[in-house]
């Protein structure tokens, strides 16, 4: 019996790695994500641990969005500023004690102006201290499968174990961008101003590449300076993220050019829609003899440019397939290649439910099944 293989998709394709050369990038680490196959491109470095300085606000957005999803804060509540938020140090909104300040306000100065003192509110609010909230803001990391990621606060300040990866800030890019697609679009406004101070986003690609719609900078001294951006072209999205480069307009060059790269290097070709029955495979002690097996998602690979005509695929059945079966059931392996290289392998569940038969049924195919087997 063939094992279940639980790998859902390849980080890099060993074919793209063989014929395309990414760009050479002036950063500590990198990595470049096709939202749409959820490939890695490329990579240097992906599971390096490194200070993630104010892309740590990417884990407090999504948390504060999680709370209004939930309806356990609303965005035109008024939140009290302590003295902790007010005096924090780095970059700020200038929220002041005694003067009221939304959700909503403090939202736009976190994600826009990047605001430290706009995350300790936040956090205090949603979880009655910083402290608190780093505790969820580990635990969320941990559900999402962010393996080199630990927080020790809610702004990026440096602190010797508040440490990251660039492939776990590509995840939770994209957990942001797919869970809470209605908060998504602050990200690409460009200036925002409060208590009479207007502050620029200091993403320098939102002013200069109207296909990037996001998403956040970074920097301390010791993290260096921090990118991660995200262009949107004919239905394609991809997720750049550069960290620990040497200055702010480095970063941001250094960004376009992975995602330039992406785009005319690679396709995202969809191999299947959504339910499309790719074989059929034959069921045994089942009230049907048959079963569609495909995948529940739009199956999509990036491939390099004129490849995907010469894409091959070959179906292994988990044979014997048993009733009952569930719809979703991994059931087998499709195994794709180009020019008898390796793409990957991917499992195929079945497209439906498939019931027991009744005991007569049961009973004939291990009759059929132990003659088969002599």
């Amino acid at each position: 019996m063939l094992r279940r293989i639980i790998l859902l998709l390849l980080l890099v394709p060993a074919l793209a790695l063989a014929q395309m050369t990414p760009p050479t990038v002036a950063a500590k680490a990198w990595l470049l994500v096709d939202v749409g196959s959820g490939q890695i491109l490329t990579a240097q470095g992906p599971d390096e641990k490194i200070e993630p300085a104010s892309l740590t606000k990417l884990m407090t957005a999504y948390l504060t969005f999680s709370a209004l999803k939930e309806k356990r804060i609303s965005l035109q509540q008024d939140v009290p500023v302590s003295a902790k938020a007010w005096k924090i140090s780095g970059s700020k909104m200038f929220i002041e004690p005694n003067k009221p300040v939304t959700v909503d306000e403090l939202i736009h100065g976190m994600i826009i102006q990047s605001g430290n003192d706009a995350c300790v509110a936040l956090a205090e609010l949603i979880a009655g201290s910083e402290e608190n909230f780093v505790q969820l803001m580990n635990q969320t990391a941990a559900k999402l499968g962010m393996k080199n990621t630990h927080y020790e606060n809610a702004t990026g300040l440096p602190s010797p174990s508040h440490l990251a990866s660039v492939r776990d800030l590509a995840t939770l890019t994209q957990a942001l961008i797919r869970d809470f697609p209605e908060f998504y679009p602050i990200y690409s406004i460009k200036e925002y101003s409060y208590n009479k101070i207007r502050q620029p986003n200091r993403n320098r690609l939102l002013f200069s590449d109207p296909t990037v719609d996001g998403v956040k900078t970074g920097h301390t001294d010791s993290a260096g300076f921090c990118l991660i951006a995200s262009a949107k072209r004919n239905d394609r999205r991809l997720i750049s993220v550069v960290v620990g480069t040497t200055s702010d307009s480095v970063r941001a060059a250094e960004s376009q050019k992975l995602l330039n790269w992406g785009y005319l290097a690679f396709d995202s070709v969809k191999v299947y829609s959504a339910n499309q029955a790719v074989s059929d495979f034959r069921v045994w002690k089942g009230a049907e003899n048959n079963v569609k097996v495909g995948f529940l998602n739009d199956f999509v690979l990036s491939l390099p440019k004129g490849d995907a005509q010469k894409l091959k695929a070959n179906v292994v059945s988990q044979q014997p397939v048993f009733a009952p079966l569930t719809k979703g059931q991994p059931v087998g392996t499709l195994q794709l290649s180009i020019n008898d290289k390796p793409v990957g392998e991917y499992p195929l569940v079945a497209l439906e439910e498939v019931p027991s038969a009744g005991w007569f049924g049961r009973l004939w195919d291990a009759f059929r099944l132990w003659l088969k087997n002599l």
